[in-house]
C-alpha cells in the first residue's frame, strides 16, 4: 500500500506537545508523592518541583491559547459529530480489520470527530479545573487572608480526581499513537512534523 507525507505539525506545535507531555508527567509524579503514594523525591522537593512545573504550564497554556487564536488553529478544534458514529465504530471494530479510517487528515482536518471533543474538554474542561483546584491548593494559607471558608480536603481530593482524568488521558493517548500507519508513524510526525498517511486514507 503506497503512501505519503503531509505536513501537519508546525514547529511551535510540537514544542509545545512534547513540553507538555513532560510537564504532565513531572507534575503527576511528584502530585502523587505529595499525596504519599510513594516516596521518590523527598516531600519538600516533590512540592517545590511541583509548583515550578505548575506556574511553567500555567504560562505554557497561555502561550498556546494566544497561538491558536493567533494562527487560526482554534478551527481544528470546533466540535463536529458529523461522522462521529463512524469514527467510533472505526475504533471499536474497522482499525482492526484494516479499513481506512473515516476522517482521513489534511490540512484542513487535523483532528476526527472524537479527537475534537476530547481536546476541547482537556483544554477548555480539565486544565483549568486543574489550574483552580491547584491555586486554590497553593493559597491555603492565605484563605483566611481572603475570607475564604473551604475545606482543604474537598480541594485536595478534586485536585486528585483531575489528576487521575489527565493519567487516564494520558495512557489513552499514548495508546492511540500506535494506530497510526505504522506503530510509530503519529510520534514521528511530532518530532518531524509530517504524517504519514496511507495513500487512500488522505483528504
Amino acid at each position: 500500500m503506497s503512501s505519503r507525507k503531509l505536513y501537519l505539525y508546525t514547529r511551535f506545535e510540537r514544542f509545545w506537545h512534547w513540553a507538555q507531555a513532560l510537564l504532565i508527567i513531572i507534575l503527576l509524579v511528584t502530585g502523587f508523592e505529595v499525596h504519599g503514594t510513594f516516596r521518590l523525591l523527598g516531600f519538600g522537593v516533590a512540592v517545590s518541583i511541583h509548583n515550578f512545573c505548575a506556574w511553567t504550564w500555567l504560562v505554557l497554556y497561555a502561550f498556546i491559547v494566544f497561538w491558536m487564536l493567533t494562527t487560526g488553529e482554534w478551527r481544528h478544534y470546533v466540535p463536529t459529530f458529523v461522522k462521529m458514529f463512524e469514527v467510533l465504530q472505526y475504533y471499536i471494530s474497522g482499525i482492526f480489520k484494516g479499513e481506512p479510517h473515516p476522517v482521513p487528515k489534511s490540512e484542513r482536518i487535523k483532528h476526527n470527530p472524537l479527537q475534537r471533543i476530547t481536546y476541547l474538554g482537556i483544554v477548555s474542561v480539565l486544565v483549568p479545573f486543574q489550574i483552580v483546584t491547584g491555586f486554590l491548593y497553593y493559597l491555603y494559607n492565605d484563605w483566611p487572608v481572603f475570607g475564604w471558608e473551604l475545606s482543604l480536603s474537598v480541594v485536595a481530593i478534586l485536585h486528585t480526581v483531575g489528576a487521575f482524568a489527565m493519567l487516564v488521558f494520558f495512557v489513552i493517548h499514548v495508546y492511540m499513537t500506535t494506530t497510526g500507519h505504522h506503530p510509530f508513524s503519529h510520534i514521528k510526525a511530532m518530532f518531524t512534523g509530517y504524517e504519514e498517511l496511507d495513500e487512500d486514507n488522505v483528504a
